[in-house]
C-alpha cells in the first residue's frame, strides 16, 4: 500500500495542466473532482469559512482526527477559504475561477448567479470554460428541492424496490445516488474537455441526482416504462432470474447467481438434487421465476448441510457463481488477495500526516493515478500560488 506516483509509459498524466475551481461540497461533486485530481488535474477546493459540511460529519475519524467521510473524497486537493458573501472573498473566488479550465459547483440552481459566478457570467470572459453544475432535481421546477441522497432514493423510487417484501422500504447502505451522479459529472466533464480540445469552445455540463438515479434503474425502469407497472420489493431476489438471491446455509449466508440452464444443472448436481432441472416447474428460467419461492425452499434445505464458505468453494469449482456475504473488511481482504490494490496509504511529506484511502477504480494502461496529497485542512493552501502551463493564480 504505497503511493503510485507515475505513469507506466513515462507520459504526462492525462489531465496534467487542467486546473479546477471546485465549489462543490459533500459527496457527488467532491468525488468527481477527486477522481480528476488522481489523474493529474490541479483541484482548488474553494470552501466557505465553516468548510465543507462533511468536515463535521463525525464520527468516525482517522488517527489525526479527520472525519473519514470528508477524507474519502478530498485527497489531492488544495483548500482555500473564500467567503462569497464578502466583497474580498468574492473577489478572490472570481480571480481563482478566471485562472481555471473547469468549474464544479453543486449549490442550488440560481445561487451562483447571485455571485456572478454562474456559467453565463463566467463564460462571457472565458468562452473556453467547462462548467459543471450538479443539482438534486434540475434547474427547472425542482430547483428549490433539497438534493440529499436519502430524499432522492425515496422520491426516485429506489427505496420502493429495496428491502424485503414484508418489511419497510429501505435505502441502500451507502449514498449511492451521489456516487452515480459524481461519476456522471466526471464523464460529462471529460466529454466537454474533449470538445474544447477540438474546437476551443467550452460548455456547461448539467447533471442531477434524480435523473442519475432514474437512468441507473436500467431494467427496472425499462420494465416500468414498457408495462406501466412499478416493480415491488423482492428482498435479495431478482425479478427476471432464478435462483438469483441469497440463501441461508448451515453457517452463514450465501449468494447464488444462476444465469442460465447450464449453471442451474451444475448447481443441482453439487447440491445432490440431480432431478431438479427436469421438473416441469423448474425446467426453464421463466418457470423458475414463477416458482421462485418453492425453489428457494428446496435449495435452502440442501444448503443446510454445510456452511457458506464451504459451499462457495464447491459451487465455484463447478462453474456456479456463488459467494458468501462478506463484511466490508472481508471485501477489502478479498480484493487485496486478488491483486486489485483496493487501498493505499498517502503520507504528507511536510507534516508526516498519513491517510489510508480507497484507490481510484479507473486503471489506464499508459497512466496510473497519482496519490500525492492527503485531504487538506481547511484553508491549508491560503496564500499559495497555483501554477499551470498557462497561468498562475493566488490562493487568496
Amino acid at each position: 500500500m504505497t503511493s503510485i506516483v507515475g505513469s507506466p509509459s513515462g507520459l504526462p498524466q492525462p489531465l496534467a495542466g487542467i486546473r479546477i475551481a471546485d465549489f462543490s461540497r459533500v459527496l457527488a461533486g467532491p468525488l468527481c473532482s477527486m477522481m480528476l485530481a488522481d489523474y493529474g488535474a490541479e483541484v482548488i477546493k474553494i470552501e466557505g469559512p465553516a468548510g465543507d459540511d462533511t468536515r463535521a460529519w463525525i464520527p468516525p475519524v482517522d488517527a489525526h482526527g479527520t472525519g473519514t467521510y470528508f477524507a474519502s473524497v478530498n485527497r489531492n486537493k488544495k483548500s482555500v477559504v473564500a467567503d462569497l458573501k464578502s466583497d474580498e472573498g468574492l473577489s478572490h473566488a472570481r480571480a481563482l475561477v478566471a485562472g481555471c479550465d473547469v468549474v464544479i459547483e453543486n449549490f442550488r440552481p440560481g445561487v451562483m448567479a447571485k455571485f456572478g459566478l454562474d456559467y453565463q457570467a463566467v463564460s462571457e470572459g472565458r468562452p473556453d470554460i467547462v462548467y459543471c453544475s450538479i443539482s438534486g432535481f434540475g434547474a427547472g421546477a425542482g430547483a428549490n428541492l433539497p438534493g440529499y441522497d436519502l430524499l432522492v432514493q425515496a422520491l426516485g423510487g429506489l427505496m420502493s424496490i429495496t428491502g424485503h417484501p414484508e418489511g419497510e422500504p429501505s435505502k441502500v447502505g451507502v449514498a449511492l445516488v451521489d456516487v452515480l451522479t459524481g461519476q456522471n459529472a466526471l464523464a460529462g466533464i471529460l466529454m466537454a474537455l474533449r470538445v474544447r480540445d477540438a474546437t476551443g469552445t467550452g460548455q456547461q455540463v448539467q447533471v442531477n441526482l434524480l435523473s442519475s438515479l432514474l437512468a441507473a434503474l436500467v431494467n427496472q425502469g425499462a420494465a416500468t416504462l414498457a408495462t406501466g407497472n412499478s416493480p415491488g420489493r423482492l428482498g435479495n431476489a431478482h425479478p427476471s432470474i432464478a435462483p438469483y438471491e441469497t440463501f441461508r446455509t448451515g453457517g452463514g449466508t450465501l449468494a447464488i447467481a444462476v444465469g442460465n440452464d447450464r449453471q442451474f444443472a451444475a448447481l443441482a448436481s453439487v447440491l445432490g438434487l440431480e432431478g431438479l432441472p427436469e421438473q416441469a416447474r423448474f425446467l426453464t428460467n421463466e418457470r423458475r421465476v414463477a416458482s421462485r419461492e418453492e425453489l428457494r425452499i428446496v435449495i435452502e434445505a440442501a444448503l443446510h448441510a454445510d456452511n457458506a464458505a464451504s459451499w462457495q468453494g464447491k459451487l465455484l469449482a463447478a462453474g456456479v457463481p456463488a459467494g458468501r456475504v462478506n463484511t466490508v473488511g472481508e471485501a477489502f481482504e478479498l480484493a487485496e488477495s486478488l491483486g486489485l490494490e483496493p487501498s493505499i496509504v498517502i503520507t504528507d511529506p511536510a507534516t508526516g500526516r498519513e491517510s489510508r484511502q480507497l484507490t481510484n477504480p479507473i486503471r489506464l494502461s499508459a497512466a496510473a493515478p497519482n496519490y500525492r496529497q492527503v485531504p487538506p485542512a481547511l484553508g491549508e493552501h491560503q496564500g499559495c500560488t497555483f501554477q499551470s502551463p498557462n497561468t498562475s493564480v493566488k490562493g487568496a
